[in-house]
């Protein structure tokens, strides 16, 4: 069974993706920031890691380039609802960080599901 790491520092959006995820059959780790993330990733390495651009304590950009030197085969899905930029500025810088795909929030369930599969070679 693959698993997926989700990264935000908003609980609702953690409970709500990881109820998603786990109707679809996945296992589901989550953390409320790039600290925690890396700790939990640590421990148990995820097929996928989907993360919040802006978060307290380690942001999108930190934790990306720490998974990215210590595994740089890890596949990432940043998301972003803007901050003291667009959400869509802060999504361009993000691309060059080497992320799969990038969502602006509000996400559509859907395209979320299908950029996974997408990555596990499940579509």
């Amino acid at each position: 069974m693959s698993r997926i790491l989700i990264i935000d520092d908003e609980p609702e959006i953690l409970e709500a993706l990881k109820e998603v995820f786990e109707k679809e059959g996945y296992e589901v780790d989550v953390a409320l920031d790039g600290r925690e993330g890396l700790i939990i990733y640590n421990q148990r390495p995820a097929d996928v890691v989907i993360l919040d651009i802006i978060m307290p304590d380690k942001d999108g950009f930190e934790t990306i380039n720490e998974l990215k030197e210590k595994f740089s085969d890890v596949n990432i899905i940043a998301i972003s609802g803007g901050g003291a930029i667009t959400a869509e500025k802060y999504l361009e810088i993000i691309k060059h960080y080497g992320v799969k795909y990038t969502f602006r929030k509000p996400i559509g369930k859907e395209k979320l599901i299908e950029a996974v599969k997408e990555i596990l070679g499940e579509k």
